[in-house]
């Protein structure tokens, strides 16, 4: 069936606030088609820029892509250079479509072991689209569920000693305040692609409530059809959050 038609189905009250993906496969896309790593790297991109226009079409108010894993850094040199080269690349190439589709882009994690370049480059990219009001898209670079809870708790902790800020105990507010997503709602649906079904470290505090969805379907092959599927899928569970 046509995307647009199943669209169409979904319920418009009930969409996912906010859809976290694990974009998991391009490795394993580029040995099934016989091909290097960085073609199945490239045809990822793809998948990318047709998901996040599926998102806008869906009314979807936040939607973070698992881009870059603070694990990742244990990967070969040349194949880390590349990745890095590659997401900067697709974002200078994607920002002015993304802005026109009122896209609000922000990359999320450590700063850490990037060169101070590359992140202020980052920074002075994606503030080109912080006046818009559609889609927040969050790329999760360098990023790891476990630092950004230790940085949050690092930063509390130094507030406290400063007197600062804080006076009482810490609550869930407090904790969600510190971290990366900070102002942002918590996560709705994890989607992962590959067949894998693990959460990776991957907004570990955010995604304590969400709905998972695991497909077979390996990340460059992922259609804006099965997205939508997903979503769907959502709409169907009845959540609970451990009332009853």
């Amino acid at each position: 069936m046509n995307y647009k038609k199943l669209i169409n189905e979904l319920d418009k009250s009930k969409i996912p606030r906010h859809i976290a993906i694990i974009m998991d496969g391009n490795g394993r896309w580029a040995k099934k088609h016989k091909t290097k790593r960085i073609n199945g790297h490239k045809e990822g991109v793809k998948a990318v820029r047709r998901i996040v226009e599926t998102a806008v079409e869906a009314g979807v108010e936040y939607l973070t892509i698992y881009a870059f894993s603070t694990e990742n850094w244990g990967r070969t040199k040349t194949e880390v250079s590349y990745l890095l080269k590659l997401i900067m690349d697709s974002l200078v190439k994607e920002i002015d479509e993304l802005i026109k589709n009122n896209v609000n882009i922000r990359f999320i994690g450590s700063r850490e072991k990037l060169d101070e370049s590359y992140n202020k480059r980052v920074m002075e990219t994606c503030k080109k689209s912080w006046k818009n009001t559609g889609l927040h898209l969050n790329v999760a670079m360098n990023y790891g569920g476990r630092k950004e809870l230790l940085d949050a708790f690092n930063e509390i902790l130094a507030d406290a000693r400063s007197g600062s800020k804080l006076d009482g105990e810490i609550t869930e507010k407090i904790v969600s305040d510190y971290l990366y997503t900070a102002g942002m709602p918590e996560v709705d649906l994890v989607i992962r692609t590959s067949g894998e079904e693990r959460l990776s470290n991957f907004l570990i505090w955010q995604s304590a409530y969400a709905e998972f969805w695991f497909t077979q379907t390996l990340w460059p092959d992922f259609s804006r059809e099965e997205f939508i599927r997903a979503m769907l899928d959502f709409q169907q569970r009845k959540r609970r959050f451990g009332t009853r």
